[in-house]
């Protein structure tokens, strides 16, 4: 009996010993779970596993803290630390020893790229009996080996020469050129000019003094404060006056076309924390500038290019070691369709009127103009503007900050030759089939109440589709929409891309049928089809539209980009060669004969269409008008002007249209 009873304590001293053998906390255990937090970077965590000497030698500011810093200045990301485990026999002895030495691998990537480096960990065991542990004999080669006996750690960026734009000419909308970069040499500069020079620059007085006690300055050092644009020739002046104010020319960005393509080009500005915030993959930092709007915002990425950076180890007497090195990339040069000549003209041809114009060229789709009126001067934007300039234009009722190319409106009339396409090709209007209108106004009974439709003048003989649209007659259409009905209307309007986004390189607020997409009530079908009621167009649209009358039914695809495929349909078969040649010779005689005979005034065959879009909420009140006009030469046919004046309506409504796209066609002929 006492036998068994020592064999069955004899077991269970060997099962506890194994039990007690299998708890044991092995280096490769230890080290495994330091590398799991450096690849999290959980640097407080990896301190705490540091050895007696270690934490010794380095304090938590010198272990932790420091890795901290350098990650986030080198943008270290994706650690992946990695070690291949010690072996039983290994293991057995450095139990034996209370030291083992584990070759591990580093991989990272850096702002600079990928680094990968191999060092080793030497782990001791420390602890009392029932209380050992392993932990790391760190050292300063465990950030980087190459700074194990000391060093610093550089890194050193090169910005990337940001791309230009140029129109179709290669003239410059967007260049990089010469600026004045002002500043003050402290020891010429008198106390109370600081106010003076604090409102010119739209600074505050607080940013120029810690701009002056930077550690830096000396009294007669220069101390910049901002870039100028070399045009603002008036603030220059008083800036020059001031003593104690110099100026560098140093290289900066540069809108050559000013106000003429504000809207069109953009503007670049210094990046806000919300910005970095959202892009902060994207290797930019607080001091950059980016696209704040137009081309400059659409194209950021292209244009920007990418930062040049390195990392390296500097020691005294010893040559520069290199980490990782990314080579700079510059940023892509933009070439587009846009003639600035023609976009300078057409702008310069609003005056003091706000509205848009678009011009492209209808057998290609290059579009070689897209105006807004008012404007801004870009340069104002682009180092801070003046906060009397920006309230000037917060003010400004005209809103010179709205983008109306990109917007749409009511067409008016000129929504009349698409209407006529549309029931040309559906069957309902037929080519020389008039139809009897009597009077001024129509109404098509009980069920549209007090309303009805009213034309400009009466007729005395039956009207047909081309008298229609000479005379610009409301009840024509608006009859002829209800004999087809809101669906084969709809379908019409959809053919011509009515009602879907526009495929053009620039956002274009797409055009709408109607707020619901329907036309089933018959008052607004009615309206819709002489360019009432809710329908809406964008200028572009419009433009591209007209070019299907030109290209035998195929409405063509708008471009931007010179890299563009040109001349690809958008929309084909519309409508057919021959109902497009009647549509055309009746813009013609909207010219001889009807409601655009201001453009006899050219010395060559104009076409197009008028149109007065009535802006009223109700039956019989007055409201704003806008003007419009689409014309084109007649036998070039090398360019369609879709131009919109606001509130013409005490102006000379869609006649003032007219007239200025004609003086346009004359002077870019």
């Amino acid at each position: 009996m006492r036998k068994i009873q020592f064999i069955l304590i004899m077991m269970l001293i060997l099962f506890v010993t194994a039990c007690s053998n299998d708890d044991q906390v092995t280096p490769n255990d230890r080290f495994e779970q330091y590398a799991a937090h450096w690849n999290k970077q959980a640097f407080d965590k990896m301190y705490s596993m540091l050895s007696n000497e270690a934490t010794t030698l380095y304090p938590t500011e010198e272990v932790a803290d420091r890795y901290k810093k350098i990650y986030e200045d080198l943008s270290i990301t994706d650690v992946n630390v990695s070690f291949s485990k010690l072996s039983e026999e290994k293991l057995k002895a450095a139990t034996k020893n209370g030291e083992a030495t584990i070759p591990f691998t580093v991989e990272m990537n850096s702002a600079a790229g990928p680094i990968t480096f191999g060092y080793d960990a030497t782990l001791v065991e420390q602890g009392e009996k029932d209380n050992k542990n392993w932990f790391i004999n760190w050292d300063p080669g465990f950030i980087f080996p190459q700074i194990k006996d000391g060093g610093k750690i550089r890194i050193n960026t090169v910005q990337p020469t940001r791309g230009e734009i140029e129109d179709r000419n290669k003239m410059p909308l967007a260049i990089n050129a010469s600026v004045w970069e002002i500043g003050v040499v402290p020891e010429e500069l008198a106390a109370s000019s600081k106010q003076t020079i604090a409102s010119l620059l739209n600074m505050s007085v607080e940013t120029i003094e810690k701009q002056l006690n930077a550690s830096w300055v000396k009294p007669n050092l220069f101390v910049p404060l901002k870039k100028v644009p070399p045009a603002n020739e008036a603030l220059l002046e008083k800036l020059w006056a001031i003593n104690g104010v110099k100026g560098k020319e140093v290289t900066g960005r540069v809108y050559p076309a000013g106000e003429d393509a504000a809207h069109l080009v953009g503007y670049i500005g210094k990046i806000t924390a919300e910005e970095l915030e959202e892009i902060s993959d994207r290797n930019y930092d607080a001091n950059d500038l980016i696209g704040k709007r137009g081309l400059e915002q659409l194209y950021e990425e292209k244009l920007r290019g990418e930062k040049g950076v390195t990392i390296s180890i500097t020691k005294d007497g010893e040559e520069e070691q290199f980490l990782a090195e990314k080579p700079v990339k510059n940023g892509e040069n933009i070439a587009l369709t846009i003639d600035v000549n023609v976009q300078s003209e057409i702008f310069k041809s609003f005056g003091e009127e706000a509205g848009t114009a678009v011009a492209i060229h209808p057998k290609t789709g290059e579009t070689l103009a897209l105006v807004s009126s008012p404007s801004f001067d870009p340069n104002d934007f682009i180092y801070g503007i003046q906060q009397s300039k920006w309230d000037e234009l917060q003010k400004n009722p005209q809103n010179p900050l709205l983008n109306r190319f990109a917007s749409t409106y009511a067409p008016g009339s000129v929504m009349k030759p698409i209407t006529a396409a549309i029931g040309l090709q559906e069957g309902t209007i037929k080519p020389n089939e008039g139809i009897e209108i009597k009077g001024l106004t129509w109404s098509n009974g009980k069920g549209w109440g007090d309303y009805k439709v009213r034309r400009v003048s009466t007729s005395s003989k039956p009207v047909d589709v081309t008298d229609a649209l000479v005379r610009s007659d409301n009840i024509f259409f608006a009859k002829k929409a209800v004999e087809m009905g809101d669906k084969a209307l709809v379908d019409g309007l959809k053919q011509f891309g009515i009602g879907e986004d526009v495929p053009f390189e620039y956002p274009i607020t797409p055009s709408s049928i109607s707020a619901s997409g329907s036309l089933d009530d018959e008052v607004l079908l009615a309206n819709t089809s002489y360019g009432q009621g809710e329908i809406q167009l964008s200028s572009l649209h419009l433009a591209a539209a007209f070019g299907a009358f030109l290209n035998n039914g195929t409405m063509v695809k708008p471009t931007l980009l010179l890299t563009e495929e040109t001349g690809q349909p958008w929309k084909k078969d519309i409508l057919s060669a021959d109902h497009a040649q009647l549509i055309q010779k009746a813009l013609r005689k909207v010219v001889t004969n009807g409601t655009a005979k201001e453009a006899q005034k050219a010395d060559f065959p104009i076409s197009g269409k008028t149109g007065t879009a009535e802006l009223k909420l109700n039956t019989g009140e007055d409201g704003d008008e806008n003007g419009w006009f689409v014309g084109y030469p007649k036998d070039e046919q090398n360019i369609v002007i879709a131009m919109m004046l606001e509130k013409v309506q005490d102006k000379g409504a869609s006649h003032l249209t007219t007239e200025k796209v004609t003086n346009i066609l004359k002077a870019i002929r």
